[in-house]
């Protein structure tokens, strides 16, 4: 059994530390530029409809459904090369290293995460997360009902989280209620959505940009978890 943390802080990936909106549009407009409007299209129907079954975005595995669509066009093997090739670190939002470590103050630093098994740790690895929180990645398809687990692994008095969409803050606020702290940063197309805002209650703290924590003092939280 772990050691109980009095604060950790868990931190979301895309949209949250990583403009996973930006290499969304980077990968449409590949597949626009090498295989045609058509074929994009095609692909980006199938990445919808795999993330209505499987709630999280699954690139590799829309591709591996377009191919058996097009099992005769050879071009569709070089289609993954992009993303498993991709400069995951240009994406990393400005000021999210400093961030991490003004939380590290107060508490343990640990990414929580929804995605497949192959791509989301590559791109996590790949882009400098993985290290910025020396390793410490929880990864799961649906990462709100996964919350026990969270807890067995990372045990603490009081956990933050901060993630870019209202309706995980909501459900893990429902689950632990006055046990959790959340921070929601508005960034990306998920967190301007006024559908999603009018949706979910508030998060407890809310900011522009995740380099906002730099702004925001949890030294209370800490000292009231200490006991």
């Amino acid at each position: 059994m772990a050691a109980m943390d009095k604060v950790v802080f868990l931190l979301d990936v895309d949209n949250t530390m990583f403009d996973n909106d930006r290499l969304i549009a980077d990968l449409m407009r590949h597949l626009a530029q090498g295989f045609g409007s058509a074929r994009r299209d095609s692909y980006q129907a199938i990445l919808e409809q795999l993330r209505a079954e499987l709630g999280y975005v699954d690139y590799l595995g829309a591709m591996q459904r377009f191919r058996l669509a097009n099992m005769h066009d050879t071009k569709t093997l070089l289609m993954s090369a992009f993303l498993i090739d991709y400069p995951f670190a240009d994406l990393i939002y400005p000021g999210v290293a400093a961030a991490v470590a003004h939380l590290r103050q107060w508490g343990r630093t640990v990414i929580l995460s929804d995605g497949d098994v192959v791509f989301q740790p590559r791109k996590i690895q790949r882009s400098g997360l993985w290290q910025l929180v020396d390793g410490q990645v929880l990864i799961y398809v649906h990462k709100e009902q996964m919350l026990n687990d969270v807890a067995r692994l990372y045990p603490a008095r009081h956990y933050v989280m901060v993630d870019d969409k209202l309706s995980i803050l909501s459900a893990m606020k429902n689950a632990w209620g006055t046990q959790l702290t959340t921070v929601f940063p508005r960034q990306g197309h998920y967190a301007l959505d006024p559908g999603n805002i009018a949706a979910y209650p508030p998060a407890d703290v809310t900011v522009e940009h995740f380099s906002d924590l730099l702004k925001q003092d949890f030294s209370a939280l800490a000292r009231s978890s200490a006991g």
